[in-house]
């Protein structure tokens, strides 16, 4: 396994992907509108996403962030590891590459949402795990 920056010719294989990991959770799967550009919605606003490929170069894991308006914290978004690959050390790899970043770009503390219902269980824990604290229903953070 591998993690790369965002690259568009991979952009299809993520988009199926986030679909079929929402699909595990229970969730109607829904495309959010920032994969479908993702250079538009992170990139070209000075932030970042990055995606986990496996030896055969596909798709097993994607995250991104957005700073916010006060320039030193962000928020986390599109945090997904492919049902199948999941407990592999995919998400903590994909976690600590944008920790990392962020550290290195002197981010103060990364903020997320971590959707209502009971499916979000595993991602409680897995931040949870990592050093988030909740700090309001359902959202979590962490200082850097």
């Amino acid at each position: 396994m591998r993690i790369i920056p965002f690259d568009n010719r991979y952009r299809d294989d993520m988009i199926f992907m986030i679909l079929e990991a929402k699909n595990a959770l229970g969730r109607v799967p829904g495309l959010n509108e920032d994969l479908l550009d993702i250079q538009k919605y992170y990139f070209d606003k000075g932030d970042f996403f990055w995606l986990a490929l496996d030896d055969a170069d596909r798709v097993v894991g994607s995250v991104g962030y957005s700073t916010q308006a006060n320039g030193k914290d962000v928020t986390l978004h599109r945090l997904f590891v492919k049902c199948d690959r999941k407990h592999q050390g995919i998400g903590t790899a994909l976690l600590r590459t944008a920790e990392s970043h962020l550290k290195e770009r002197k981010k103060e503390t990364v903020y997320l949402n971590l959707g209502i219902g009971e499916e979000w269980f595993e991602s409680r824990f897995f931040y949870t795990k990592h050093g988030y604290t909740e700090y309001e229903p359902n959202r979590m953070k962490k200082t850097l």
